[in-house]
């Protein structure tokens, strides 16, 4: 047996007997949902469902509806939020299974992705709705007997009201978040016409993006839907976690609330029961967890810096982050194109699509989107913002902007004599030179580069996060058009996003810091 079914078992066992004991201050509600949860915990640890494989049904009911398998993987990614069934079923698996057989030709993924789009919006707003209409009352009416009182319903109310939004986007990519949030929001009134715009961005990421995933690896399904699980469990606990940390680092700041801890602790040290253990921890808190404490605290207060705004903050931080991604991308595909120059696994599937889905009217309108990529058209673009940063006397920007281009211009000129790849068969266009990196998906960073730096002087982070968003967006689709005109393999665009991610995060950086130093600078000098 696992620990971890050990542990729900005894987990199990100490609410049993916890609730039998304080019954009659539990009252009626609490003793049975106590009774309710041990149960639950009793299942899992006991192992009984070891033989109840949920996936496994799925996945012969999909192969076995053949087309009406749009109905069922609508059905569940509407029900995912809309009935709470996500808390008991896997919608998330269903979704990349109906992937995998649209990737098998058995359904269009076309289809698929917009029914799914679709389903999770509606499942999002009916349960919104739900919380508005019904949760608010039920909570005001019951919520003293579980101790959701009014001064913490208020505390709901206020945490949706500064941060809702980001409550429901990032909530929809964590499994046990994701059926409840919408239903949260309505309850604590948040405003709909403030949720849907990031329930659309977070449905449209996590639907579709299963969709793909599904489509693109179906050869290895199982292999792929164990992945996605465990990111899922490691990006929620992740999640958990720092939220946990931000809130006792809140908490703790006061003198008041860590001396109200430190009393509690005492007291609690005095019980009989816990008395043992006080006496192992409290030798060792103030021999080793406070002395540790001290030394690593300077430590996490320079990391809390560079996350938050201001002088070599998160600005700083996130640009080591785009170079550390953007020369991963880039040296990655380097060297397995250097070894192999033949396409890659993920270079053919996304080609296969590509001619899946050709037609006839879509590829002229590509063939004039992918000029937006142009070193001409990015290079005029670029002019016109070095001018425009130039009266607004902002040459820090200027110099990345520019600097950035011609860096970029060099690196993917010199990479592509270097190797001097084969483009791929049966091009839409005739492109010269050779295939390996992009410069189209390279030249395009500089829109999310012009994008940044315009939303440093917009007001309102909805305005900015939008521009930037839209900027990302358009790089990709320059980069994808490429792809599907057959100019370039997928291996070919991702190494030149990744090379003019990094060079501009390398100017970026080269900027931040430069620009501190002479604040510094002058601050002493004053």
């Amino acid at each position: 047996m696992s620990p971890g079914r050990i542990v729900a078992l005894v987990l199990a066992a100490l609410l049993v007997a916890g609730a039998l004991l304080r019954r009659k201050r539990l009252g009626h509600e609490r003793f049975a949902g106590a009774l309710v949860l041990a149960a639950i915990l009793a299942v899992y640890g006991s192992h009984v469902l070891a033989h109840v494989d949920i996936q496994k049904g799925i996945e012969n009911l999909a192969n076995a509806l053949g087309q009406w398998t749009y109905a069922l993987v609508g059905f569940m990614a509407f029900a995912e939020t809309g009935a709470f069934i996500g808390l008991i079923a896997p919608g998330e698996f269903t979704i990349l299974l109906g992937g995998v057989i649209a990737g098998q030709g058995t359904i269009n993924i076309y289809i698929l992705i917009g029914l799914v789009w679709a389903c999770t919006l509606s499942g999002d707003s009916l349960s919104f709705l739900l919380g508005r209409r019904l949760g608010r009352r039920f909570l005001v009416k019951h919520g003293p007997k579980f101790r959701i009182t009014p001064e913490r319903l208020a505390q709901v109310d206020e945490h949706f009201r500064r941060r809702g939004g980001a409550t429901v986007l990032v909530g929809r990519f964590i499994g046990f978040v994701r059926p409840l949030a919408p239903f949260i929001a309505g309850t604590s009134g948040m405003r709909y016409r403030r949720f849907i715009p990031y329930s659309i961005v977070g449905t449209g990421i996590w639907g579709p993006g299963l969709c793909v995933i599904g489509y693109v690896s179906y050869r290895s399904f199982s292999k792929v839907s164990k992945i996605v699980g465990q990111a899922t469990l490691v990006f929620g606990a992740t999640v958990a976690v720092l939220v946990g940390i931000w809130y006792a680092y809140k908490r703790l700041k006061d003198p008041a609330d860590r001396a109200r801890l430190a009393a509690w602790l005492d007291r609690q040290g005095e019980r009989p029961l816990l008395r043992p253990v006080a006496a192992v921890v409290r030798p060792l808190w103030r021999r080793v967890l406070r002395p540790t404490w001290n030394f690593v605290m300077p430590e996490l207060r320079f990391i809390w810096q560079r996350l938050t705004p201001g002088q070599l903050g998160i600005e700083f931080t996130t640009a080591m982050a785009v170079i550390g991604v953007g020369l991963y991308a880039y040296i990655a595909y380097l060297v397995q194109v250097s070894d192999a120059p033949g396409p890659t696994p993920a270079d053919k599937s996304l080609m296969d699509l590509a001619d899946d889905t050709q037609v006839s009217a879509l590829v002229d309108v590509v063939k004039v989107f992918t000029n937006l990529g142009t070193l001409a058209v990015v290079g005029a673009l670029v002019g016109v913002s070095a001018i425009l940063l130039t009266m607004r006397r902002k040459p820090a920007e200027l110099l990345c902007l520019v600097v950035g281009l011609v860096l970029i211009y060099i690196a993917v000129h010199v990479t592509k004599a270097a190797i001097d790849r084969p483009r791929p068969p049966d091009q839409l266009v005739h492109p010269n030179g050779s295939s390996f990196p992009s410069a189209h998906a390279a030249y395009s960073t500089a829109y999310v580069a012009m994008a940044v730096i315009a939303a440093r002087v917009l007001p309102g982070l909805g305005s900015r996060a939008a521009l930037v968003l839209v900027s990302v967006i358009g790089a990709a689709a320059i980069g994808l058009s490429r792809i599907y005109l057959h100019v370039h393999w997928w291996s070919d665009v991702a190494a030149g996003w990744g090379l003019g991610a990094a060079i501009f995060g390398i100017c970026a950086a080269t900027a931040l810091v430069v620009v501190h130093v002479r604040n510094t600078w002058q601050a002493q000098r004053v």
